[in-house]
């Protein structure tokens, strides 16, 4: 049982050995893969340690309980702690999504429902900056653009995280954030107390760790820029500073208007731009990550929802997993965890089904 491990322990040594070599170090890229490797395989080997320890201490039991009964009662807890460990085992041996351990960019945009939906937007933004700030990741917003009554029509903001561990990464979290989240509340501009349903939708990117994962060619882009302009379109800016960059082959479009500096824009929205590509270039080679991805999200309309918040009764609700709670106003600053883990959970399972089939 479990023979595959004797494989990943080899590999936890040799990486082992490059961890203790100075030059590792002097190339960040391959020092962070080597790091994040070692981190995952770490998790492997020692529940692997402990099943080993705890199959000989069983087997050991169960033969002196053939001459003595009193060890006899030590063969039930044994067993449960062995079972316990196996499956926790089986389910560090599911290989892993490659991107697990890198940090994210998040795009939150205002959908059906108008003032109100650019309101929630900015809801989902401060609820997940109190998750990050749970996590200790640290959180940047990278463009911002606000409503006339204070919410957000649309924002990108990165997370970065802390662990080298996969299973503690920010993408392992954050992945399955992506789709249309409903709001059902007495938006602050009702003046008959009637309650509304409107949508905001979010977006999520693996961040490109080194510019090199993602090659573009300067050729195949076109860069404009302009004023920036705040809330109802007036100019914030007597320079142009703003910038926008259309990637010519796949059309996609970044822009970013937060800095005054103009080069900053233009290092801010290439970020952005090869987060786009890298998640392109997965889907392409990739067909359930092509589905993934499109589940994410598909139109900001209220039928692609993938959760449901619901004020009136504090309840907040995951379609995908059918979790449900009602504490709503925990979860609002930030105490997601619990529905984070029901989607991780079913995740899971899924990867399991497959292995099995």
């Amino acid at each position: 049982m479990f023979e595959s491990v004797n494989a990943l322990i080899a590999e936890h040594d040799d990486l082992q050995q490059q961890l203790s070599d100075p030059e590792l170090h002097s190339d960040p890229v391959r020092s962070k893969r080597v790091n994040r490797r070692y981190a995952e395989l770490s998790r492997i080997v020692a529940a692997y340690t402990e099943w080993k320890q705890l199959s000989d201490d069983l087997e050991a039991a169960r033969e002196l309980a053939a001459e003595d009964a009193a060890f006899a009662e030590e063969i039930p807890g044994l067993e449960q702690s062995l079972a316990d460990t196996s499956e926790k085992l089986r389910r560090l041996l599911i290989p892993r999504d490659p991107n697990d351990s890198r940090d994210v960019i998040m795009e939150i945009k205002m959908g059906e429902g108008g003032a109100e939906s650019a309101l929630f937007a900015g809801d989902l933004l401060r609820m997940y900056l109190h998750y990050a700030d749970s996590k200790r990741w640290k959180a940047e917003i990278i463009e911002q653009t606000s409503s006339d009554l204070g919410g957000i029509k649309d924002v990108q903001v990165a997370f970065k995280g802390t662990s080298s561990d996969p299973a503690e990464g920010v993408w392992a979290h954050l992945k399955y954030e992506g789709g249309v989240h409903r709001v059902q509340r007495v938006p602050a501009t009702e003046s008959q107390g009637r309650i509304h349903t409107s949508a905001a939708g979010v977006l999520v990117f693996p961040e490109v760790d080194e510019p090199e994962e993602v090659e573009i060619s300067p050729n195949d882009l076109k860069i404009d820029v302009f004023r920036s302009s705040g809330p109802g379109g007036q100019s914030v800016n007597t320079t142009d500073s703003a910038v926008r960059i259309t990637h010519v082959p796949t059309g996609i479009v970044v822009s970013m208007q937060n800095e005054k500096s103009q080069l900053q824009n233009r290092e801010a929205a290439m970020r952005v731009l090869r987060a786009r590509l890298l998640a392109r270039q997965q889907e392409e080679a990739d067909a359930e990550a092509a589905e993934f991805r499109k589940g994410q999200i598909r139109t900001m309309d209220r039928s692609e929802r993938i959760r449901t918040y619901n004020f009136p009764e504090n309840r907040i609700a995951d379609h995908r997993t059918g979790y449900k709670a009602y504490n709503l106003d925990a979860v609002m600053n930030g105490a997601l965890d619990p529905v984070i883990d029901s989607n991780i959970a079913l995740d899971e399972e899924t990867r399991l089904a497959n292995l099995a089939d």
